[in-house]
């Protein structure tokens, strides 16, 4: 497939040729652009190389595992990491999202079930241009831009992953008042809240932690128990 900038740009880190040919083949008759790496010590090149706009990233691999990977890129690759992973536990899921995956899919996996979870990564992070004022957030140092996904506190751009950024795109746009994690769940991840995933709560601690918050006593995006979660409008110096 010749290179298109309409076309999204897809990194597949999988190990398993066969499977990740035929992941590729899908992808690519669904129109995407699909680059193959197999082993884990050459991800960081492919990603300077073709820069993707999402990576499905595998856990096992030769060379890195895929979580060391995701923590290595976090600083400097801002898209969508999606990984792949062939357990179960919530440990796994947990630990991935705390490192900075933005989803994660359990294998064996349908094809349309990992369609429909890249469109939706693709979809946030690739909002079209509208009206500035309706895509800036200022409350006292703290700046959020949607067209350009920045944010800067205190004169300092904080890194955050995609969906981080919409977690707190969503909170700040609706300060004051409390969000539910149902809604949370819907709006940021794109599915309905099964009533056990632990996503939400993690990405919340992290954010806190980037947002220079307090995580025992946090005052700028506070948990209000058995209601969901509060961004402060007047906590931002």
């Amino acid at each position: 497939m010749p290179e298109n900038k309409l076309v999204n740009k897809i990194l597949l880190v999988e190990d398993d040729r066969q499977l990740s040919e035929m992941v590729k083949d899908f992808l690519e008759s669904e129109g995407l652009h699909v680059v193959q790496e197999y082993r884990g010590d050459r991800v960081k090149k492919s990603v300077e190389k073709h820069s993707p706009d999402l990576i499905i990233l595998d856990l096992m691999l030769p060379g890195k595992d895929g979580f060391t990977i995701c923590r290595d890129l976090r600083p400097d690759f801002s898209n969508p990491i999606l990984m792949l992973t062939a357990k179960s536990t919530d440990f796994d899921q947990v630990l991935g999202l705390e490192i900075g995956a933005d989803d994660y899919v359990i294998k064996p996996v349908e094809p349309r079930v990992l369609l429909a979870r890249i469109n939706a990564l693709l979809r946030r992070t690739q909002l079209p241009d509208t009206d500035a004022s309706n895509n800036e957030i200022i409350h006292g140092k703290l700046s959020i831009n949607r067209n350009s996904r920045q944010v800067i506190l205190e004169n300092e751009i904080i890194e955050l992953t995609s969906q981080e950024f919409d977690l707190l795109w969503l909170l700040a746009s609706r300060s004051g008042e409390v969000q539910n994690r149902d809604y949370i769940y819907k709006a940021v991840v794109g599915r309905d809240y099964d009533g056990l995933d632990r996503s939400i709560d993690v990405r919340i601690s992290r954010l806190r932690k980037k947002m220079f918050d307090s995580t025992e006593n946090p005052f700028r995006i506070k948990t209000i128990w058995g209601q969901g979660y509060l961004f402060v409008p007047d906590a931002w110096g």
